[in-house]
């Protein structure tokens, strides 16, 4: 009995260190089909290698590895905030693509993902890219403000809400991916397209001309059709993980 109980226990040993070994595994890697694809890894969960901090050549140390995760230490201070923090962004520009990763909010946090960025000197991302939200839809006020709900989880932050909004909550993973393609730009969430729209169409021109964005910068209507992906920070804690990119 004694050496039946001692084989039992030895192998849920060798079961918890394989279902361990598994789930730390299984982020920030890609799968057969996503290589045979042409997919890319943009993080690989130990390192900031293809990262930087907007408008500086070092990667800020507001920004940790840790747990497989590029990790934003939330500031308390508002919008870039931190002693050392501010928005990353790559350290390559992308014009058309699907772009896919996964973000955890904490709780009243605020964070976002740009893409077709440009570094101006002296001006965060957000005056060049357009931004897929990342919010705690709870507990942030951004998610009352604007109008419609386009500043909450996923939409074209202050332009296109998400429909549906099907964000997941603070502290809760969400997978998210964003397609760029000849001007045509979708937003999926959580296994859902929740927003689409077309870059430098009349239409496009006329939203942007009556939001908040040409106070900030009036060509920004004038998307570029190639540029950098980047982070932000918020002043709020926020991880990501498993971001990869396949150029079409």
């Amino acid at each position: 009995m004694k050496k039946l109980l001692a084989i039992l226990m030895a192998s849920a040993f060798v079961l918890t260190i394989s279902t361990s070994n598994a789930k730390k595994g299984k982020h920030n890697q890609l799968t057969k089909k996503e290589k045979k694809e042409g997919w890319v890894l943009l993080f690989d969960g130990e390192t900031s290698e293809g990262w930087k901090g907007n408008n500086r050549p070092d990667f800020p140390g507001g920004w940790i590895i840790e747990d497989g995760t590029l990790h934003c230490k939330g500031s308390g201070a508002g919008e870039a905030g931190a002693k050392d923090g501010g928005d990353i962004v790559t350290t390559k520009e992308y014009s058309d693509f699907r772009l896919k990763l996964e973000w955890k909010i904490s709780e009243g946090g605020n964070s976002g993902i740009f893409y077709l960025g440009k570094e101006v000197e002296g001006w965060p991302i957000y005056k060049t890219a357009p931004e897929m939200q990342v919010l705690d839809n709870e507990k942030h006020p951004d998610a009352r403000a604007g109008k419609d709900g386009n500043r909450k989880a996923g939409s074209l932050y202050d332009l296109i809400p998400a429909v549906p909004q099907n964000a997941k909550p603070a502290g809760q993973w969400n997978e998210v991916e964003i397609e760029v393609y000849k001007g045509s730009v979708w937003h999926r969430q959580n296994g859902k397209t929740v927003v689409e729209y077309h870059l430098w169409t009349d239409d496009w021109k006329e939203l942007v001309a009556g939001s908040k964005f040409p106070g900030l910068n009036p060509e920004w209507a004038n998307v570029a059709k190639s540029g950098l992906i980047g982070l932000q920070d918020h002043g709020d804690d926020v991880w990501f993980r498993n971001i990869k990119i396949l150029e079409h």
